[in-house]
C-alpha cells in the first residue's frame, strides 16, 4: 500500500479563542497520485482545511505530515514547491499578460531579485498548453472572462510544478462546459503523476473524476474512503441533512436528491 503524502491527524482550529471550532478532531490521509474531493454543504470547513493544509493558517491542536514530515517543517519557499493553491476566486487587479501573470508562480524557485528566464518562461507556456489557453499568452488579464480567469489562475499555480495540488471549488463558477474541462485538466494531472485535492458541495463533479472521498459535515470529517465505500445514498444524505439516493448505471455515478418540496 502506498504511503500517503498527507497525513492528518485529530487537526482542530478556531479562528478566535473560545470560537467554536471551524474545524473539529479531524483525520484523514491522501494517497499519493490519485484525486480526492472534500465533498460537503456550504459551511462545513472545506475551505479552513485547504488553508490548514497549506500552512495558512496554523492548527490549535493536531498534525499534517507531508511526506511523512511535520508541515511546520518545512519554510514557507519548501512548501510552496510541494503545495500549490487554486482559490476560489481571486482579484486580478494589475495589467499583467497572461504569461506575465503566470510567471508568477516561478518565484519559489527565484531569488528575491530574480527575474524569471527563459527556462521559466518553457514552464509557464506549457502550463497555459496543459490548461489549453495558449492563445491568451499575450491578452491582458483583466480582459479575461471568468472562466478564462479561473483556467489562468490554475496555470500560474500549475507553473508552480506542485507535488499537491489543492483547489477550492474549481467549478463552482463555471457552466457545465468549462466544469468538464476543468474536470478533464484534473484528471490528466493525476495521470501525470501529480495529487490532486479539491473540495466542491457539488457530489456530481466529485463522481466525474475523484477516486477517493472525505466528506465533511459542521467541521468534521464523517467519512473518509474510497468510492465504491464512501459514496453511497446513507453517507451522502447524512452528509448533506437530506435524502440523497446515488444509484450506478452504465459506469457513470447518478446523484438524486429525494426530498420532496412542498
Amino acid at each position: 500500500m502506498s504511503t500517503a503524502i498527507l497525513a492528518v491527524d485529530a487537526l482542530d482550529f478556531a479562528y478566535l479563542p473560545g470560537q467554536r471550532s471551524a474545524v473539529s478532531q479531524v483525520s484523514f490521509e491522501i494517497l499519493p497520485q490519485t484525486v480526492t474531493a472534500i465533498l460537503g454543504p456550504n459551511g462545513a470547513g472545506k475551505t479552513t482545511l485547504l488553508h490548514l493544509l497549506l500552512g495558512l493558517v496554523k492548527p490549535k491542536s493536531g498534525a499534517i505530515m507531508l511526506n511523512e514530515k511535520a508541515l511546520s517543517a518545512y519554510s514557507r519557499r519548501e512548501l510552496s514547491q510541494w503545495i500549490g493553491l487554486v482559490p476560489q476566486s481571486e482579484s486580478l487587479t494589475f495589467e499583467f499578460t497572461v504569461l506575465e501573470y503566470v510567471l508568477l508562480g516561478r518565484a519559489p524557485y527565484l531569488g528575491a531579485l530574480d527575474q524569471p528566464g527563459p527556462e521559466d518562461e518553457v514552464i509557464a507556456r506549457q502550463s497555459l498548453k496543459d490548461v489549453g489557453i495558449e492563445h491568451l499568452e499575450q491578452r491582458s488579464v483583466l480582459a479575461l472572462s471568468g472562466g478564462e480567469q479561473q483556467l489562468v489562475t490554475l496555470a500560474r499555480t500549475l507553473t508552480q510544478q506542485p507535488k499537491v495540488l489543492l483547489l477550492d471549488e474549481p467549478t463552482s463558477h463555471l457552466d457545465l462546459s468549462n466544469r468538464n474541462a476543468t474536470l478533464r485538466i484534473l484528471h490528466r494531472l493525476r495521470q501525470g503523476g501529480t495529487t490532486v485535492i479539491f473540495t466542491t458541495h457539488d457530489p456530481e463533479a466529485a463522481a466525474l473524476i475523484a477516486d477517493r472521498l472525505v466528506l465533511m459535515r459542521s467541521g468534521q470529517v464523517l467519512h473518509t474512503g474510497d468510492m465504491e465505500s464512501t459514496f453511497t445514498s446513507v453517507k451522502l444524505s447524512e452528509t448533506y441533512g437530506t435524502p440523497v439516493e446515488v444509484t450506478r448505471f452504465d459506469g457513470s455515478w447518478i446523484v438524486k436528491s429525494m426530498e420532496r418540496l412542498a
